[in-house]
């Protein structure tokens, strides 16, 4: 019910409330007065009567011929006259006078005649005692009457009360509405302030509406540095501000398993010699200053690097990531920044030994190859470098990013693709939706290809729009045929083309019933940096039941005001979150006060990447709504 009809009823209420309650009060003052009248007036009479009697020297004859006169003449009920023991001497009761009251009226309002007592006597002997009793029939009668004409007046103005009402609330209807407008923008997620009206009750309570709006952007914004703080906790060095081991690691295990991310990258270990002896010859302080140098001069130097990472593995210990990069060129640009950085050091060592990573190497593999590289640049004086390169060279001929941009353009015209298929479950083990990452042939005959092969080709090509909408195309033709969920990660380039939204829509209007079953995802970058258009995004899928949320997510998450304005139905957690959870109770931390906030924003949590059942379980712990993985890839579904 609206809040304007709630109104109308409350003001229907008020009027109909203050009409009987005026009746009744105007009926029972009116009933009260009236019998007091009686109770005076029999006083009154039989005060008259018993001096009458007492003048008949005690002759019953003429007291009774006395009081039938009296009987006769008025409008009495009952007269009697008793000895002063007590015995009936003589009694007249006349008969019920008939009154215009109705008999359901004389049951609710009563009107009781009070008896008039007097005493009769002959001088000084008493002769007895009288009573009269006038009837209430035209007391009654009256009342009705009365109350006739004050249910009439009170109801006309009851209506004038409510035409004027009316007139009120057409008034108020206007900033009223957009009061309610305000709150219905608060329950999609959006904050919004209204200008204040001129009523002043409703100004402030814009007033205070704006002020709630306010307050729960600081609330949220509260819960974002909590997060942040626990953030920092569990996943970075508090010395140097680095990814700590833990937390490098599971990034690094997350990129290797990943399909989306680029196919090959650089791993490089750095590692200062002799920290022990450092901290004691030049200080803690000292030594300490030396390793925030260093640390900055690492994260500096791979700031433009993409999906790059820095750590600090222990101590003396560090590591760098950069995917897509070849790692001679950047183990070489480390150890010229580092060279340069810690040159006011006299005598300090660093050696750095990098290796080559290919997608679905294995982590344990990857570190022990680039330890092995490590331990031969130590082996070397002041700043050594050893390279560890793949035995295999790739079997790949290189097209050229014009031959790649060919040979994806033929791709998609022929539109030779195919969705994967992953499960995700929620804490019942039944399925939520399956994740469906875009897979293409790219060559007639060949196997078709993860998006790792591909997706930097078709970035730097511009063909992620037409890629995303392929892919949705696809899931929305295989959520028709059997009617399983599935999910769909839009690339943070698509949002950014011009056409594809609208397209979007186009294809998803097609697919009515389908379009209920079909959950994108995008980046969790594209909720920061994008923010409108994934707001866009939200306001025309979400009517046609689609569901919105993130990927990858975990680092950015913090930023609570903005991502609550995104409208989003779900985060799924980065697999570095996941991953070793069981072990890790700082970060276990981190992701259960994450779940609690985004559970406060009415946003399901899921999490990627989970590889064993004491991560899972972790994650229930924790309050997640579903996890996905090679472990739930193995297990059977409800």
């Amino acid at each position: 019910m609206s809040l304007i009809r709630q109104l109308w009823l409350l003001l229907l209420a008020t009027v109909m409330i203050g009409v009987l309650g005026s009746a009744l009060v105007t009926v029972g003052s009116a009933r009260g007065y009236l019998e007091t009248q009686l109770r005076l007036k029999n006083s009154d009479n039989a005060q008259a009567l018993a001096l009458t009697l007492s003048q008949q020297n005690g002759d019953l004859a003429l007291a009774e011929l006395a009081i039938s006169a009296q009987f006769d003449t008025g409008f009495y009920e009952r007269v009697s006259l008793r000895d002063p023991e007590g015995r009936m001497l003589f009694e007249r009761r006349g008969s019920a006078e008939p009154t215009q009251a109705p008999a359901w009226f004389a049951r609710l309002v009563p009107i009781a005649s009070v008896p008039g007592v007097a005493q009769v006597s002959d001088g000084w002997r008493p002769l007895g005692t009288l009573e009269v009793v006038s009837a209430s029939s035209f007391a009654l009668a009256d009342l009705w009457r009365g109350s006739l004409r004050s249910a009439g007046w009170l109801t006309l103005i009851g209506l004038l009360a409510g035409a004027l009402g009316s007139l009120v609330l057409r008034r108020i209807r206007a900033p009223l509405q957009a009061t309610v407008e305000q709150a219905r923008a608060i329950v999609e997620r959006r904050f919004v302030t209204v200008p204040e009206p001129r009523v002043p009750e409703l100004s402030q309570l814009s007033r205070a509406m704006n002020a709630m709006v306010q307050r729960l952007q600081a609330v949220f914004g509260e819960q974002g540095a909590q997060l942040e703080a626990l953030r920092l906790q569990a996943q970075t060095d508090p010395l140097t501000g680095l990814s700590n081991r833990g937390h490098f690691l599971a990034q690094l295990s997350s990129i290797l398993a990943r399909e989306d991310t680029p196919r090959a990258g650089a791993l490089l270990l750095l590692r200062v010699h002799d920290l022990a002896g450092l901290n004691r010859d030049a200080g803690h302080t000292a030594t300490d200053a030396l390793l925030q140098t260093l640390a900055l001069s690492l994260r500096s130097a791979t700031a433009g690097g993409a999906a790059s990472m820095t750590g600090r593995l222990n101590g003396a210990d560090f590591a760098v990531q950069v995917a897509d990069a070849d790692a001679a060129h950047v183990a070489a640009v480390l150890q010229t920044a580092v060279k340069t950085a810690l040159k006011p050091w006299i005598g300090v060592r660093v050696a750095i030994g990098a290796v080559s990573w290919r997608a679905g190497d294995n982590v344990a593999a990857l570190m022990q190859a680039a330890d092995t590289a490590l331990v031969q640049a130590e082996m070397q004086d002041g700043f050594g470098l050893a390279v560890d390169e793949p035995s295999e060279a790739s079997a790949e001929s290189p097209l050229g990013e014009s031959g790649w941009r060919l040979l994806l353009q033929q791709t998609l015209e022929r539109g030779d693709a195919r969705l994967g298929s992953f499960p995700v479950i929620g804490r019942d083990a039944r399925l939520l939706h399956l994740e469906s990452p875009l897979r293409l042939r790219l060559h007639e005959g060949g196997a078709f290809e993860p998006a790792a092969r591909w997706l930097p080709w078709v970035l730097r090509s511009q063909f992620s729009a037409r890629t995303d909408l392929l892919a949705v195309r696809l899931a929305l033709e295989q959520i028709a045929l059997d009617g399983r969920p599935r999910g769909v990660n839009l690339a943070a380039d698509s949002l950014a083309d011009s056409g594809f939204l609208a397209g979007l829509r186009s294809l998803v209007a097609g697919h009515v019933q389908a379009a209920r079953a079909l959950w994108l995802e995008v980046g969790e970058r594209a909720a920061v940096e994008q923010l409108p258009v994934l707001r866009d995004l939200g306001q025309q899928l979400r009517p046609l039941g689609v569901q919105l949320g993130l990927e990858h997510a975990g680092e950015r998450l913090a930023r609570i005001d903005r991502l609550y304005e995104a409208g989003l139905d779900y985060v799924k957690l980065d697999g570095a979150l996941a991953s070793g959870l069981a072990q890790d109770s700082a970060r276990a931390d981190f992701v259960r006060g994450l779940a609690w906030t985004l559970h406060g924003l009415e946003i399901r949590v899921l999490a990627e990447g989970v590889a064993d059942a004491a991560d899972a379980q972790a994650l229930w712990a924790c309050g997640l709504d579903g996890i996905t993985g090679p472990w739930v890839s193995t297990q059977p579904l409800r």
